[in-house]
């Protein structure tokens, strides 16, 4: 963190104001690492990333629906990583942003006021998202 900060203040003194895109950064290093974890050859987390991606292809449910589903469980699992994954995808999907905080309503009242902190990042990233979105940038995984 100390890093990051001191790269920040010396870009904002030097560089002018430098604005990280997160997203940008989130799909990079999720490419990067998932082709790392991939590339040690073991099929079991192979067939997990491959089962992963099916479960939410459209079935009885679509797939609109499975990535709110998907918000939900990563909000009370407290997973930042998926919270951002579900709302790039939601965002996606079209979810609107009543349906967005409906699904953030869920997973407060099934995981309690420890989830509040990860609630923010998930309305932090769909408004990154959002903004994306009114520039005409689809956001990317």
């Amino acid at each position: 963190m100390l890093g990051k900060s001191i790269f920040v203040v010396l870009c904002f003194r030097y560089c002018s104001v430098v604005k990280l895109d997160t997203l940008e950064e989130f799909r990079l290093y999720r490419e990067r690492m998932n082709q790392r974890i991939l590339s040690g050859g073991n099929l079991g987390i192979k067939r997990f990333f491959a089962l992963d991606s099916r479960g939410y292809e459209k079935g009885a449910l679509d797939t609109k629906t499975k990535e709110l589903l998907g918000l939900v469980a990563s909000t009370v699992l407290r997973c930042n990583d998926c919270i951002t994954y579900h709302v790039i995808r939601c965002v996606q999907e079209n979810v609107k942003e009543d349906e967005f905080f409906e699904a953030l309503n869920v997973a407060l009242i099934v995981g309690g006021s420890i989830t509040i902190p990860h609630i923010r990042k998930a309305v932090e990233t769909f408004d990154q998202c959002m903004e994306k979105e009114a520039k005409g940038q689809r956001p990317k995984l």
